[in-house]
């Protein structure tokens, strides 16, 4: 399989890291480009393009950690914060509107209710997504 555009949205977890050495793994055996985002998501009762401040730098720290993660591995990545009502069609439009060829999202072991759960945004983009998706899931117990 080969990937040319490869897709990372982050959210500021440790499994973030493992995630972008996945995808930067992958992109230098293709010489892919790597995107990571962070989306911001902005609640229904407020105007979609709102100042968050701390989430809004929360979401540049977290890009700007990416960042130096990949020079680091001396891989060159572009970030983009993004804010939208629902990061998960926020990962899909991005996915479409950039035609990635894979999307690389780490999601850590969280229990619900005594079981693990996969959160809401997983799903939507394993359901909806345009390209392959790879999920990494942080060790958690058994």
């Amino acid at each position: 399989m080969e990937f040319h555009k490869i897709l990372v949205p982050v959210g500021g977890t440790a499994v973030d890291e493992d995630a972008l050495d996945l995808a930067l793994a992958l992109a230098r055996k293709n010489k892919a480009k790597v995107l990571v985002i962070y989306v911001v998501e902005v609640g229904r009762g407020l105007p979609l393009d709102v100042s968050l401040g701390g989430e809004m730098k929360k979401g540049n720290e977290v890009l700007n950690k990416a960042e130096n993660l990949a020079a680091e591995a001396d891989y060159e990545v572009e970030v983009e914060l993004l804010q939208s009502r629902d990061a998960g069609p926020a990962i899909v439009d991005e996915a479409v509107e950039r035609e990635m060829d894979l999307i690389v999202m780490g999601i850590p072991y969280k229990r619900r209710f005594g079981e693990f759960d996969l959160g809401r945004v997983v799903p939507y983009v394993l359901k909806n997504a345009p390209c392959r998706v790879m999920v990494l899931r942080e060790p958690g117990g058994v």
